[in-house]
């Protein structure tokens, strides 16, 4: 692999085993936000399951449909579709959840299709349906490692739960065309990403929740939500162009040793910190 390839995938997995939604919102905001516990109560946890499901069968039509035939656009547009979800989190803000059916679903689409342009700046044909749904599976990443039960293990674990989903989908598309985004076999493949993707939006609506942020905290909440989708799609269209070049084993090899080398330098600190303090303590 090239130092410049080694790079990259250094920062794809950064961003896709060290970045979490509630890390970015912290530094966002400027104060720690605690989403431990349930995140939202459950009348509201309701709500947030049904607005996900729109929102997700809304992306699904625009990755099925809008993005192998949308050209491709001048320039990044990946500020103006950050300043477009912010302005929707500040709507959301300011009015609460009873905005959530209208907002998830117009911030995941515009979402979308920035992770689409970075998906092409990578190489993506978003003519192959695999390619498209892979757009979507950007949505899968998102939740924090170890919150949920459906998948453990990192990054290769979740693409390898989706894959056979992904690999069913795109084959029932390029029989059957992109009509018909509620046949049994889309529906379980955005199940399986909505039960991931619900983890960050209940965070999202749990940060949006509290008094003092307001509308100007929904803004800062929606453009950390953006950005933290845009950076999983960076390190996941990374590592699947790596693959075209290298072959799946060795980029799986590469990215498994700096996530190792990454874990132990975490540990290491950890440590030293506790020592620190110990000495610390004694000291006194």
């Amino acid at each position: 692999m090239s130092p410049e390839d080694e790079a990259a995938l250094r920062e794809a997995v950064h961003a896709l085993e060290r970045t979490t939604f509630a890390g970015r919102l912290t530094a966002m905001v400027g104060r720690q936000i605690d989403f431990a516990g349930k995140l939202v109560p459950q009348p509201i946890s309701g709500a947030v399951g049904k607005a996900v499901t729109l929102a997700l069968r809304a992306a699904m039509r625009v990755a099925l449909a809008g993005l192998a035939s949308a050209p491709p656009e001048r320039g990044d547009r990946r500020n103006l579709h950050r300043a477009l979800v912010t302005a929707s989190g500040a709507v959301g803000g300011a009015f609460g959840l009873v905005t959530l059916p209208v907002e998830l679903p117009v911030s995941t689409t515009l979402i979308l299709r920035s992770i689409a342009e970075i998906a092409r700046a990578e190489g993506e044909d978003l003519s192959d349906p695999e390619a498209a749904l892979a757009c979507l599976e950007v949505f899968a990443l998102g939740g924090q490692p170890g919150a949920s039960d459906l998948v453990e293990g990192g990054y290769f674990a979740l693409r390898g739960f989706l894959a056979k989903s992904v690999s069913e989908a795109a084959r029932h598309i390029a029989l059957r065309g992109v009509g018909g985004e509620t046949a049994p076999i889309l529906l379980r493949l955005m199940s399986q990403i909505a039960g991931r993707f619900g983890l960050v939006v209940s965070q999202k609506i749990a940060a949006q929740a509290i008094p003092v942020l307001g509308a100007v905290g929904g803004a800062a909440v929606n453009l950390a939500f953006a950005q933290h989708f845009q950076s999983l799609a960076r390190g996941h269209f990374i590592v699947r162009r790596l693959e075209r070049t290298y072959g799946q084993a060795p980029v799986r090899a590469a990215y498994e040793r700096i996530a190792a080398g990454l874990r132990r330098a975490e540990d290491a600190g950890r440590n030293s910190l506790t020592l620190s303090g110990r000495n610390d303590r004694d000291a006194v």
